[in-house]
């Protein structure tokens, strides 16, 4: 069943949070946007077709470790807990879980209120008598659930390695807002991505059909749609790359010549060869993936991973917060 009315857990994330971000992001030396922007209506169903494409092992690779430990995830979280899901629903992973787990309710978090709102209707659909409750939110930060779940405990998901799209200090943010969110005995199923060779990992992120290409470059269509943006998208093209020193890969948008344009009528100009750094994915080694879950409030208690070690799913429970002496 699902809840029409979407749930606004914070002040909105309209257009002057994306202002702010383009125009700060366009200002700073290397140019930066941050990730979350790429997420309009075009972009999460860009983003839904990458996931099918040969090259992007991780969401087949996890949809596969999901099937297999969801029994045992279900068995140790135990009955009547609400899954709460940070990004819209998965028409794949989303529903293993749900299916083991039973959960008393399911509420998926997301800034994409159009694809937030398709998603939930197809899980509505595919779950009649579970009550889905959407919210319209950046789960960056703390989000007050809606008063459905208020006593119910939770089991937080947070699958596809979308931890290693933040630098690690806001890694450790984005998990304690988690805790915050998911209140006293919370669980949380989080995928990680793990190190692996550069040819595989920049295939992943730049594949032959050109769908990752499309995705990054859309973000500049939506800059030139809600902020009165001139930007020539044509003039720019899609870059991957393994940074091995921080252990990430790197998406830019690279002038591939000079280019003059304006943002809500500032102008801005880039030479041939300037990016604008727009996503990082950080992958993690198991004993590195511990630390952060750890600094982040969150005690591991179950690992699973594929036969080859590429991908891991793991089990954490929320640390009980410390009396003050």
């Amino acid at each position: 069943m699902l809840k029409q009315e979407i749930e606004d857990g914070q002040a909105s994330l309209a257009d002057p949070a994306f202002r702010q971000d383009v125009l700060r992001g366009f200002d700073m030396r290397p140019r930066a946007i941050p990730a979350r922007w790429f997420y309009d209506r075009a972009g999460s169903e860009l983003f839904e077709q990458i996931t099918d494409l040969p090259e992007y092992y991780p969401t087949r690779t996890e949809t596969a470790i999901l099937r297999a430990c969801a029994p045992e995830i279900a068995a140790r979280a135990g009955e009547g807990r609400a899954v709460v899901e940070f990004g819209s629903g998965s028409s794949t992973k989303t529903p293993i879980l749900l299916q083991a787990v039973a959960p008393a309710a399911y509420v998926p978090i997301d800034i994409s209120g159009d694809f937030l709102r398709e998603s939930s209707a197809g899980l509505a659909s595919a779950f009649p008598g579970l009550d889905v409750l959407p919210v319209e939110a950046d789960f960056m930060h703390p989000i007050a659930l809606p008063m459905q779940v208020a006593a119910t405990p939770k089991l937080g998901f947070f699958p596809g390695s979308t931890i290693g799209n933040m630098i690690p200090h806001s890694s450790v943010d984005l998990l304690r807002a988690m805790k915050e969110s998911l209140g006293e005995g919370a669980m949380l199923v989080i995928g990680m991505d793990r190190i692996k060779d550069a040819a595989t990992l920049e295939a992943a992120y730049d594949d032959a059909q050109g769908v990752t290409a499309a995705f990054n470059l859309n973000l500049l269509t939506r800059i030139n749609r809600e902020l009165a943006g001139t930007i020539p998208v044509e003039r720019f093209r899609h870059r991957a790359i393994w940074n091995d020193d921080r252990a990430r890969i790197e998406m830019h948008l690279e002038a591939t010549e000079d280019v003059a344009f304006t943002i809500e009528g500032r102008p801005f100009e880039m030479t041939a060869g300037e990016t604008i750094h727009t996503e990082n994915s950080h992958k993690y080694g198991a004993r590195d993936a511990r630390i952060l879950l750890r600094a982040g409030g969150w005690t591991p208690i179950a690992e699973w991973t594929d036969p080859e070690g590429k991908f891991a799913v793991i089990l954490a429970e929320a640390q009980a917060a410390r009396l003050a002496p």
